[in-house]
């Protein structure tokens, strides 16, 4: 394919037919400031007209993100015009704009600061116009908050929900000036089909979309001297976490992470990975079950609460397809109330779970009304990464000079197989794991399936497994690509046995409640991080190899799929398809819990 030509700023640049102006710049290190492109998103809006350049020969400026090259093409990216013409575009887009900057929950990162700052905004020559918080802040939702005051209509949030998230609940709504995002009929987010993902966070470059915030809650609860406070933190945050503190991304901070959880005050300081591992021996049973019984296959895993919620609203008929294991986070909660409270001896209504997850869906799971099998609120208070670093500077710690710590007994222990659940490719990877070892009685020759790893959309691999045979998996992250497969199962045409789907893009390491930014380079940095965990820091390596989790059945669950598992650890679903968006259920009620239950 021959290249086109052309020169930037006296630059001369060579690049494929197709490229953008946008790109050709960044290929040769120009900097074109611009509000709705993203290298994240195949489709470039053009809304916010940040990016405009000269070319010659054209009329009037042009907007580089959406601009093609052609071959003899002369740009020039800082002309007295296009300096002129940014700032006015910019000056405009604050002047419709709250100025609370000081206050905001994306203040010291948020790409209006940063560009009005590239642009050389000094002054507004417009007045600011007074607005009403209470009519534009949407807080139906568990998971995401609106704030239309602060939209700035780039329309990435449009994109991301359309085309990489296939769900279309944030659309352009009126029209003119007085154009604005919202969802159809201007709905409540809780009323609408919104997963909860968090994805239109990632990509907000302000702070129009943002988590719904528990950190009050959960000081409040620190500091009552009548409650016991246990937490369990998710694979994923372990290598995001120090991103907040302006450590490299990736870097595995577990002990950090421990200790400062223990400053914060809470009494024990466990890990979801303890579950992750009792999901893969519950998941692992139920495949199996499935299979020689005859059972409903493919199964998809139920991890991921985004990815359970689309597959209520969108693929109902699919529903008996879905593991009905709990995801790690919910059964760590229905055990920190039953299995935690007996053998220390706690009252279980005062103990209060917290989660700390990189995930805004999280925050919706643990208020379904499913999620009370300990008898109480199985788990409390959900914080993401991001609110957890927030609140490790409110308690003036210093992050990055904590000693290393170590998790709590008895939900603190966990294999590597646990850890790469943070990653597209890591449920299925643990799961075959153990599959194997427990069909054939050997290990796998070489416990590293890297045909299941990696950031392409959809992967599929076929493993022997003793005397089952070939079996054919598939793993899914992004809603989009989780329609590929889904369909597949539809038209009766899916050659697999077991089907892992991650909501997000990159799976955890790439949830709505991770640190900002989030990009493909990102993901990848972060995903290395749990490889490492898993491949050369973790003693054991598969599920089943957990002392913890050996001990957890011999002293209290007895057995996969028993009778307790079935009550604390499975769960079912709500056909959400044949049901109007204003039934959507808020969160449950816990009845009391009988004297001795979940015991």
């Amino acid at each position: 394919m021959s290249l086109v030509n052309l020169t930037i700023d006296n630059i001369k640049v060579a690049v494929e037919p197709g490229t953008t102006i946008l790109e050709a710049a960044r290929k040769v290190g120009i900097t074109i400031p611009t509000l709705c492109a993203s290298t994240e998103l195949g489709h470039t809006p053009g809304a916010c007209r940040v990016c405009l350049v000269e070319v010659q020969g054209q009329r009037g400026l042009t907007a580089s993100c959406v601009f093609p090259v052609w071959e003899g093409m002369v740009v020039r990216t800082t002309t007295e015009a296009v300096r002129n013409a940014r700032r006015m575009v910019v000056e405009l887009l604050l002047s419709n704009h709250p100025a609370e900057c000081n206050y905001c929950i994306r203040n010291a990162n948020c790409e209006l600061q940063k560009v009005a700052e590239y642009t050389g905004v000094r002054e507004l020559r417009f007045a600011i116009p007074t607005m009403s918080k209470e009519d534009a802040i949407d807080e139906s939702s568990p998971s995401v908050v609106r704030d239309t005051r602060k939209c700035i209509n780039c329309h990435r949030c449009v994109t991301v929900c359309a085309q990489v998230q296939t769900v279309s609940v944030l659309t352009p709504s009126f029209r003119g000036s007085s154009t604005t995002v919202a969802p159809p009929f201007d709905l409540p987010l809780m009323e609408t089909n919104c997963t909860g993902c968090g994805q239109c966070i990632n990509v907000c470059p302000v702070g129009a979309l943002y988590e719904k915030d528990d950190i009050d809650k959960v000081w409040k609860a620190l500091q009552d001297p009548t409650k016991h406070v246990v937490v369990q933190a998710a694979p994923a945050v372990r290598v995001q976490l120090g991103e907040e503190f302006g450590m490299p991304v990736g870097s595995l901070v577990t002990g950090k992470l421990i200790a400062a959880l223990r400053k914060l005050g809470f009494h024990k300081v466990f890990d979801t990975n303890f579950t992750a591992d009792l999901t893969i021996i519950e998941e692992g049973n139920e495949l199996l079950k499935r299979v020689k019984e005859g059972g409903t296959l493919p199964m998809i895993t139920s991890c991921s609460p985004g990815w359970i919620k689309f597959c209520e609203h969108f693929y109902p008929d699919l529903i008996p397809h879905l593991s009905t294991c709990k995801s790690p986070q919910m059964m760590f909660g229905a055990l920190a109330k039953t299995y935690y409270a007996e053998i220390s001896g706690i009252d279980p209504k005062d103990i209060v779970s917290v989660s700390i997850m990189p995930c805004t869906a999280k925050k919706f799971e643990a208020q379904r009304p499913e999620m009370c099998s300990s008898g109480f609120r199985d788990v409390d208070y959900v914080l993401t990464t991001r609110e957890l670093g927030r609140m490790i500077k409110q308690a003036g710690i210093e992050f990055v000079g904590l000693a290393d710590e170590e998790y709590d007994a008895p939900m603190g222990e966990y294999t590597g197989a646990a850890t790469i659940f943070g990653t597209t490719g890591g449920v299925m990877e643990a799961a075959l794991r153990t599959v194997y070892a427990v069909v054939t009685g050997e290990n796998l020759g070489d416990l590293n399936v890297t045909p299941v790893r990696g950031l392409e959309g959809v992967k599929a691999a076929t493993l022997t497994v003793g005397d089952l045979g070939p079996v054919s998996v598939a793993v899914a992250h992004g809603l989009a690509n989780a329609r590929t497969v889904l369909d597949q199962i539809r038209e009766g045409k899916s050659p697999y046995a077991f089907i892992e789907v991650m909501c997000c893009a990159g799976g955890c390491i790439g949830g709505g409640g991770a640190p900002h930014p989030t990009t493909n380079d990102v993901r990848k940095r972060r995903a290395a991080g749990l490889y490492k965990d898993d491949g050369t820091v973790q003693k054991y390596r598969q599920s089943h190899e957990s002392p913890s989790v050996k001990k957890l059945y011999e002293v209290f669950l007895k057995e996969p799929l028993g009778h307790k598992s079935h009550k604390l650890l499975h769960t079912h679903y709500v056909n959400r398809g044949t049901e109007l968006p204003h039934k959507e259920k808020g969160p449950a009620v816990c009845k009391p819990a009988k004297k001795g239950a979940g015991h």
